[in-house]
This record gives C-alpha cells, sequence and structure tokens, in this order.
C-alpha cells in the first residue's frame, strides 16, 4: 500500500480548478446526509432513510438515464421511509452523482488522487478546458456504466469516473512521470506513476464488496475516456505548452 504525496511534474501557475474540485467534493460531503454531521439526534432508520432517500434523489440511476425519466421510488423504500416527493432531471444527475461520495475512505481516496494528478494535467490543458475535461469524462463514466446496466436502479455516485479520466490523461500526456509516495505509511519512494494509477483501481475494486455506491466499469469508461482525450492534446497540440513537458 502507497500513500501517494506529490507527482514530480512542474506547473507554472496553481491548479486552482483542482482545488475547487476538491472543496466542492469536500464541502457537498459534509453538508450530505452520507457524512452524518449534525444528524446524531436522529435514529438509525431515520438516517438509513435519509441518506438512501438523498442518494436515489442525486445519484445517477442507470435505468432514468437511458429512459430519461424518473422512475418511481422504490416500494420498499417508499413503504419504510415515506419520503417527500420531488422532481429530477435524469441527465442532471450524472453531473451532481460526480460530487457524492459514499463514505469517508471513499472520497479521501478520490481527492488524494485528484490532487496529485490533477494539478499537471490542469497546467498542460489550461483551467477552462481541464474543467470541461473533467465535467466530460465523468458523464462518458456515467452514461458508459448506464449503457452497460440499463435496468439497474442502484444509484451511482462518486467522483471515481472523472478521476480515472484524469488518470488516464496523465498517463498519455506524462508516460514517464514519477510520485513521491509513503511505501506501508512510513517508506518514501520514487514511484513510477503507473504503479499508483493500478493502485487506484485495485483500490476501487475493493470498495465495491460492500455493496459500495461505486461502480467498477463506470471507472474504465472514464479511464479510456482520460486517454483519448490526451492522445488529441499530445497529437492535437492545442494544449498549453508548459514546463510540465519534462517527463523525467
Amino acid at each position: 500500500m502507497a500513500l501517494p504525496l506529490y507527482d514530480n511534474q512542474p506547473t507554472r501557475r496553481a491548479p486552482l480548478v483542482t482545488y475547487l474540485l476538491i472543496a466542492v467534493n469536500v464541502v457537498v460531503f459534509l453538508l450530505s446526509p452520507v457524512a452524518s454531521v449534525g444528524h446524531s439526534g436522529e435514529t438509525r432508520l431515520q438516517r438509513n432513510c435519509e441518506q438512501t432517500t438523498f442518494l436515489l434523489k442525486y445519484g445517477a440511476i442507470p435505468k432514468e438515464m437511458i429512459d430519461n425519466r424518473q422512475s418511481p421510488m422504490p416500494e420498499e423504500v417508499a413503504s419504510a421511509c415515506h419520503p417527500a416527493p420531488f422532481r429530477k432531471r435524469p441527465w442532471l444527475s450524472a453531473l451532481s452523482s460526480m460530487f457524492l461520495h459514499g463514505g469517508v475512505a471513499h472520497i479521501l481516496g478520490n481527492m488524494v488522487y485528484l490532487f496529485i494528478f490533477g494539478a499537471a494535467t490542469e497546467d498542460r490543458l489550461g483551467r477552462l478546458r481541464f474543467l470541461l475535461f473533467y465535467l466530460l469524462v465523468g458523464y462518458i463514466a456515467a452514461y458508459g456504466f448506464a449503457v452497460t446496466y440499463p435496468g439497474s436502479m442502484t444509484p451511482l455516485v462518486g467522483a471515481s469516473g472523472a478521476i480515472a479520466g484524469v488518470l488516464g490523461s496523465h498517463l498519455v500526456l506524462y508516460p514517464r512521470s514519477r510520485t513521491i509516495a509513503l511505501v506501508l505509511s512510513f517508506l518514501p519512494f520514487r514511484l513510477p506513476s503507473w504503479t499508483l494509477l493500478v493502485q487506484f483501481f485495485v483500490f476501487q475494486w475493493f470498495s465495491l464488496g460492500d455493496q459500495s455506491q461505486t461502480a467498477y466499469v463506470a471507472h474504465i469508461y472514464g479511464f479510456v475516456a482520460g486517454m483519448i482525450c490526451g492522445l488529441l492534446v499530445r497529437r492535437g497540440g492545442f494544449a498549453r505548452k508548459s514546463a510540465a513537458l519534462n517527463w523525467h
């Protein structure tokens, strides 16, 4: 197990979009029922109902996305929780789902990888293009998952698909980059960045073992989309020319 600390790619300016995305993800998580901040007086049933309804309202549900219409509340949830009615636009849920997370470990793992690998990609693309790229690969990941499992009613939440896209682009743009990481939590090593990318997917795979709301196949769609975008950047020459071109 390696904890990435920083990437060796130099940047010309602060990655403000990366910082903003991390801040929005953290704030949304803390304000959501999943974090249970300020909900100490609730019973376990009330907390579970609030969390389930919240994820159904703002998560990306494959069946809704394919049909492009809101599905009825699952009967078991309606009978147990009696949630207030709400209106939902499925195509917007792909966006809102990128800023939701299923737990502390989920958001911490995602934000660490976004912090480490987002800066160089943002510097290479420029801030606005990086933001558009991030949202694009997040949408591709969500709809790729929906196409693969069109009848699923399980909400898809998490920034993992978009971050997998960032990792895919980083691998293409900086194939020889190195990342300083703590191995076994205390030994610093200079590792090839691709080894940390492999660890990201391994971590995501094991996080699915307990009925997590993350979806591994969405990460694959996001990663492949990110690699394709990275190839287009390298061959098209429309990205920013910066000091980050040093791959050593």
